[in-house]
């Protein structure tokens, strides 16, 4: 099982709540993991219904079997003053340097720059050892940029290519590298069964392969329920309208006179089950192309009643069931 495990995903699709729910089922049986945020959002604070994350590492839950999940919100700003102090000792000098805006006009202009420290970040987690030799986190978890932008995210080599050929941004960003192109790493991708995210999924896994970054799994969250499968709607298809509105009679649904409630109720139904069968053919064509991919495919329930800390156990729950982790 790789240690880095990457999250990333069409915006909307819920990436941030499968990278949550990924942290929290890696951690059980007395595991640490490290759930990383790198776009600002907290959104990770929300889910886990704690207070804004600070630029440091905290424990926000902890898993069935005692494991513990500590989470990180990645501050470009900080991680700069961050590598400012450990190559070049800058100290008082680098705060001096944010108070006039110079850090944020820094990864404003050379966003590679950006993308290094926000990675390296992760990167060094994975790394850590304890005074024991032993990893402080056996997974870190990323909840990374949209596919759009995962693998320009990641590829941070070639990003900073042109703006430091050699000297400690160059040398961080091979290091980052080796951790990234390695085994220790897996981009998982989520989905729906939409056309469109399912096509920048596709797309995404593409500019992965080429960019020869690992690609681990694709995820398809918020799955509806199967109400009714093929062979259901075949015969609801079939089905004359006298014969459903004779059923409906005979389950006690507005009685058997002919005009009576029985006969209102079919024209909705048929309209509703149209409409699931239309959404049900659709679902399976992207089933199909997400097939296609040749990854392991793994699909989470749409939760009805909303997402909150409850769900997302739940959702840890399933994917230790899928075998995931």
């Amino acid at each position: 099982m790789s240690r880095l495990q990457v999250v990333s995903g069409k915006g909307g699709t819920g990436k941030t709540t499968v990278a949550a729910a990924l942290a929290l089922a890696l951690a059980t049986e007395g595991k640490r993991t490290l759930l990383v945020e790198v776009e600002g959002r907290q959104g990770i604070a929300q889910l886990f219904e704690t207070e804004a994350l600070p630029y440091e590492e905290r424990k926000i839950a902890v898993a069935p079997g005692g494991g513990e999940v500590y989470a990180l919100a990645i501050d470009p700003e900080l991680a700069l003053l961050d590598y400012l102090q450990m190559f070049y000792k800058l100290g008082g000098a680098g705060r001096a340097l944010k108070k006039l805006g110079a850090i944020d006009f820094a990864t404003t202009i050379a966003p590679g720059v950006r993308d290094v420290l926000l990675t390296g970040k992760a990167c060094e987690a994975v790394r850590r050892k304890d005074r024991a030799g032993r990893f402080v986190y056996d997974y870190v978890v990323m909840d990374a940029p949209p596919t759009g932008r995962i693998t320009r995210f990641l590829n941070v080599n070639d990003e900073v290519a042109g703006l430091a050929k050699i000297g400690p941004i160059h040398n961080q960003a091979q290091a980052v590298m080796r951790v990234l192109k390695s085994r220790e790493t897996a981009v998982h991708l989520v989905t729906l069964l939409e056309e469109m995210p399912v096509q920048e999924t596709a797309d995404g896994i593409a500019e992965l392969r080429a960019a020869r970054l690992p690609v681990g799994r694709v995820i398809v969250n918020m799955v509806r329920p199967e109400v009714l499968d093929a062979e259901d709607l075949e015969l609801v298809r079939a089905l004359p309208r006298s014969s459903l509105a004779q059923a409906l009679s005979a389950a006690g649904l507005g009685g058997a006179r002919r005009g009576g409630h029985a006969e209102r109720l079919v024209d909705p139904l048929l309209d509703q089950a149209g409409q699931y069968a239309a959404r049900y053919e659709l679902e399976q064509e992207q089933r199909a192309v997400l097939g296609e991919l040749d990854l392991p495919l793994h699909e989470l329930p749409l939760l009805v009643e909303g997402m909150d800390l409850a769900g997302l156990y739940e959702l840890a729950t399933e994917l230790q069931e899928q075998g995931i982790v």
